[in-house]
């Protein structure tokens, strides 16, 4: 196969930029790796790398995450071989096609217990989950926690996790639909943001404590009442814009309501070295094997529907975690 098909766009745009072009095969130089994709992963980093609030140089490729089959290896990488299954999340961008090229040591082996749909799907969420809930904050068994977007892609992940480790969950959700999964996600309890006063009822449900962490990919519409969630000192870990970006404010306002702290952490710095992420990957790994996760993979579409993937996730219309079959 001398040619593949990959999505590329040439200016920042709604899903119409997405343009899916066939282009000669690339060649893995020395340390890279070229993977032939079986499932790709659809994450809300592609929409913002797509319309330019994470800006790309351009022209680019899409996408950060995907599994499949090592196809060709570069001068010196003895960490594969063709054949062999793997999967990774990170860039440059360019998942979005049937093959891709990737550093070597930014790709991690898969095990028997993991199939490559549950690896697109899990791969970059279960990460953010496992530094979100390890390093971030260390959760600890018995302490309760407030997870926003309980039923999207990363938090059916953590919640279960969370769960797993002992963890009382309140979960956010949008609809009817969606606050059931949170519960099958295993949040203790559940909140319905449609209906307000999200902070009122974390305080009613901790005894008027509020909670040590709260964990925020909503972004603009949650930000205020997360902060008014959390007891003295606690943490915001503000890690997604779903709702768009967090507006500016007074670093008093974090005095005011409680001596907090704030973070805006990311996946990369969390994964700076290798073994950074294989400590992530393995605990991932070990947590799919043993139940403690299920990977709901809620929506499947074939690659040249990458348009409507991206459209279903940004209208909150998908649940659970999303790929694309090339």
């Amino acid at each position: 196969m001398s040619h593949h098909k990959s999505y590329r766009f040439q200016e920042p745009g709604d899903e119409s930029v997405l343009k899916l072009e066939t282009r000669p095969i690339p060649e893995p130089q020395a340390g890279e790796v070229r993977v032939r994709h079986t499932a790709i992963g659809v994450n809300f980093i592609d929409i913002y790398h797509r319309t330019g609030l994470y800006p790309l140089p351009l022209p680019s490729g899409l996408g950060l995450e995907a599994a499949g089959v090592v196809d060709a290896v570069g001068e010196g990488v003895t960490s594969c071989l063709p054949g062999d299954r793997v999967a990774y999340c990170g860039g440059p961008p360019g998942a979005y096609g049937e093959t891709h090229v990737v550093a070597a040591d930014k790709l991690l082996a898969l095990p028997d217990a993991v199939s490559d749909e549950q690896a697109a799907a899990a791969l970059l969420k279960g990460l953010t989950a496992a530094y979100l809930l390890f390093e971030t904050f260390a959760v600890r068994a018995g302490q309760t926690i407030l997870w926003h977007a309980a039923a999207g892609g990363v938090g059916s992940i953590a919640c279960q996790w969370a769960k797993a480790l002992g963890v009382r969950v309140i979960g956010t959700a949008g609809s009817d639909e969606k606050l059931e999964l949170a519960r099958q996600n295993g949040c203790a309890e559940v909140i319905d943001y449609r209906q307000g006063n999200i902070a009122e009822r974390v305080r009613a449900l901790t005894s008027g404590q509020g909670v040590p962490v709260v964990y925020d990919s909503v972004g603009r519409a949650t930000f205020e009442a997360s902060l008014d969630c959390l007891s003295p000192r606690g943490l915001m870990v503000s890690f997604g814009n779903a709702s768009g970006a967090v507006p500016d404010f007074s670093p008093l306002l974090l005095a005011q309501k409680g001596s907090l702290f704030l973070t805006r952490p990311t996946l990369g710095h969390y994964t700076s070295t290798r073994e950074e992420l294989e400590s992530l990957a393995s605990r991932l790994f070990d947590a799919i094997g043993a139940g403690d996760i299920r990977v709901p993979v809620n929506q499947r579409y074939s690659l040249d529907q990458a348009a409507q993937a991206h459209r279903d996730l940004a209208q909150r219309k998908t649940t659970g975690s999303s790929i694309l079959i090339p």
